[in-house]
């Protein structure tokens, strides 16, 4: 992903060399945020470029199951808040709560996740008839990601190495001369990219960079995953990611066109291996009967600095966080956006022996306040889940809490989060926090004392208007198993 994208936005600026191994054992399926359109928009790849090779699917919001209580589920839908007389319709919702569902009053998303609808009408005579769609990420098979941005890489230019580097050997100053690989030795750089993954191998392990723990905030230290193939006909492909509450963590569906992705991340002080794939294969049903499991450990936090001398840290070797918004992808694009502009002046005063500290801190700064922010929206789905009946739930809800997110908690006692808050990744629309509050169901969010003089008549025009809207939506637009089937026809 890295290489591809540098090579599309710095072209012959700079010189790209990728060391990576063959086909090894898949990765975790994925999914994004709202933004990703982005990252293919500057490899100028349209989606009927690259979806087809990658199984992807649409994906217009989370849906969180049983975080409240049993059978409850509710939407954060990338979908911007609307708002009435100036104020985010959620807090109007507050005060009026039309349904009492806050997600179908305030989101088209909603109605259409419900109804398994596509974002995107098929094809046809209609023009523009596409220009008003919610917004949307993706679903998709990250190994068939990875084959095609590397063949992508490959044909503008990119030398890769298929090969693993097993040594990092420093020069004097401490900085990364070169790297060791197994079978093609040395290979030197000016500036070495490390997406070596949790093992950080360049940056934490060579160049001794400290790692910040999130684990004490975020419960779960591991996960069993499993590929389902499954009749996507019969399942119907939902627009969104499923994440549903269990007694020791929370398990994930992601459905693709051909199969579906799914994962149980618990805790093992309360759940067994062999209890967690248990309750996986159950909420996986029969379809799941013989695909084999994969059990990993996980852990949670970031590099102190993603980016020390001449090595700069992509991805999971930066930062992870608990995948409860299953955006480990749109991490990476997002650190993209930022290292882009850099790589060509850094190198050049690493190549010279200028100074390039500005750079790095403006890098540094900018992936901790995400992965750090990303940290208290994931922290807030354990401390607003009202459901109690496991001690896995009760404890959850005892974490110590970053000292920022506890003194935005204060605030919300008197007013919901509002524009002032940071609402973490980049891709996330601003009522992330109030959406999850909303849902989660532990913390109650009061009613705005700023709305007691106002008219409530327009809000009410609004929440009419919307639901107009995504009626309308609901019976125009094609299931996503039906806009796939049309267009690869």
């Amino acid at each position: 992903m890295t290489a591809s994208y540098l090579k599309a936005a710095l072209g012959d600026d700079v010189a790209l060399t990728l060391v990576a191994p063959g086909e090894t054992a898949a990765p975790p399926d994925e999914t994004s945020l709202g933004d990703l359109a982005q990252f293919f928009d500057v490899l100028q790849r349209a989606e009927e470029d690259w979806m087809p090779a990658c199984d992807a699917t649409y994906k217009l919001a989370v849906r969180f199951q049983d975080f409240s209580r049993p059978r409850h589920h509710f939407y954060l839908p990338f979908e911007q808040m609307p708002q009435a007389d100036g104020f985010p319709l959620t807090e109007w919702w507050l005060r009026m709560q039309p349904s009492g569902r806050f997600d179908r009053d305030c989101f088209v998303a909603a109605w259409l996740c419900d109804a398994q609808r596509s974002p995107r009408h098929t094809p046809g005579p209609t023009p523009g008839q596409d220009a008003a769609r919610p917004p949307y990420g993706y679903h998709l098979d990250a190994q068939a990601l990875t084959r095609y941005l590397t063949a992508y890489a490959v044909e503008r230019g990119v030398h890769h190495l298929t090969d693993e580097v097993h040594d990092v050997r420093l020069d004097a100053r401490g900085w990364i001369d070169h790297v060791m690989t197994a079978r093609h030795g040395a290979v030197d750089g000016d500036l070495f990219i490390d997406c070596t993954g949790t093992r950080g191998l360049l940056l934490r392990r060579a160049l001794k960079v400290p790692f910040v723990s999130y684990q004490d905030t975020l419960p779960g230290d591991s996960m069993v995953t499993l590929r389902v193939d499954a009749d996507m006909k019969a399942h119907g492909i939902p627009p969104y990611t499923a994440i549903t509450a269990q007694a020791a963590g929370w398990t994930y569906s992601i459905p693709l066109l051909t199969r579906i992705a799914t994962g149980y991340v618990y805790a093992q002080e309360y759940c067994t291996p062999q209890e967690a794939e248990r309750t996986l294969r159950e909420a996986a049903g029969p379809e799941a009967a013989g695909a084999p499991a994969t059990h990993t450990t996980l852990s949670f936090g970031r590099s102190l600095h993603a980016w020390k001398h001449n090595c700069v840290a992509v991805g999971a070797a930066a930062g992870r966080v608990q995948p409860l918004q299953a955006t480990a992808i749109s991490y990476v694009h997002h650190a993209l956006q930022q290292l882009a502009p850099l790589v060509a002046p850094v190198a050049q005063a690493v190549r010279s022996g200028g100074p390039h500290t500005d750079l790095q801190e403006h890098y540094n700064t900018a992936l901790a306040q995400e992965l750090d922010a990303a940290r208290d929206l994931s922290t807030l789905h354990y401390l607003g889940a009202a459901r109690q009946d496991t001690q896995f739930w009760r404890d959850a809800q005892t974490c110590p809490l970053p000292d920022a997110l506890a003194q935005a908690i204060e605030r919300w006692r008197v007013r919901p989060p509002g524009t002032e808050h940071q609402p973490g990744p980049k891709g996330l629309p601003q009522h992330a926090h109030t959406s999850i509050l909303l849902g989660t169901g532990a913390l109650a969010l009061p009613p705005s004392t700023a709305l007691s003089p106002l008219d409530d008549r327009a809000a009410r025009q609004e929440f009419a208007a919307l639901k107009q809207r995504a009626q309308t939506l609901v019976k125009t637009l094609p299931t996503q198993y039906d806009y796939f089937s049309q267009i690869s026809a």
